[in-house]
């Protein structure tokens, strides 16, 4: 079948180089695999020896969102970039990798993600009140329409594609990013998270929340679970707008 070479920018913020590394083509071979294969025997092209590759990992099941990386220059998740696929989208077996740029770069393709985990906190990414008591009562009722709707909403991984691809999330801007809005529009749906629908609202008016989003609509675009983000940021907007105007008017909360 032949051979391919990962393509890897390396190294941390203050010093990065590529390094090429070649391996034998096999079917089922992932992003991820040829990664443990340079892990086990740390060889480039040229065949010398050097560091193992730092890259951040976890479910390898597309679930838990850490192995975010450019593949290709695409923002994706290493662990389901099968290599043999992108040999044919890119028709070459050269295959680049780097990291994140949106993030602290710790070392090779391992960023800090913290940021969209704070972003998390600032809009109340959880609901507060316990649903369940002794009784057996599970709290009000969902019909599956809903329930369909916030489960789409619910597989956000936070692994950092969206802010990726966003223009309006840089070092310049304070813009939360799209995960963190599209996670208020689900809690604020959740029937118990009715209760702090305002206080969230709140955090998504201003530059930091949904005034930041600029309506590239990238990030719609590489989400690896097919997110409605775009859909979410317009309802947040209408929302949040709608708070603003309660609150300068001292009406009460909706």
């Amino acid at each position: 079948m032949g051979s391919y070479i990962l393509r890897i920018y390396r190294g941390v913020s203050e010093h990065q180089y590529w390094e090429e590394f070649e391996f034998k083509r096999s079917s089922g071979a992932n992003i991820i695999s040829s990664l443990m294969e340079i892990q086990k025997n740390p060889v480039n092209k040229r065949g010398d020896v050097t560091t193992p590759v730092a890259w951040e990992q976890g479910c390898l099941e597309e679930v838990c969102g850490s192995c975010s990386m450019l593949v290709n220059g695409k923002p994706r998740q290493a662990c389901t970039a099968l290599i043999e696929r992108c040999i044919q989208e890119i028709g070459s077996t050269t295959i680049s990798l780097a990291p994140l740029t949106k993030f602290p770069l710790i070392r090779d393709l391992y960023v800090d993600r913290t940021s969209m985990f704070e972003a998390l906190k600032t809009v109340r990414a959880w609901i507060s009140i316990d649903s369940a008591n002794d009784s057996g009562d599970f709290g009000p009722p969902m019909g599956p329409e809903v329930q369909d709707a916030l489960y789409a909403l619910s597989t956000c991984m936070t692994c950092g594609c969206c802010s990726e691809s966003c223009p309006q999330v840089n070092e310049k801007s304070p813009y939360m990013g799209p995960a963190a809005m599209s996670q208020l529009r689900l809690f604020n749906a959740h029937p118990n998270g009715q209760w702090e629908k305002a206080e969230r609202l709140r955090a998504a008016v201003g530059e930091e929340g949904i005034a930041g989003c600029g309506n590239a609509q990238n990030c719609v675009k590489v989400c690896p679970k097919h997110i409605p983000l775009t859909e979410s940021l317009a309802l947040i907007g209408r929302e949040a707008s709608k708070q603003a105007v309660r609150d300068i008017l001292h009406l009460p909360d909706a």
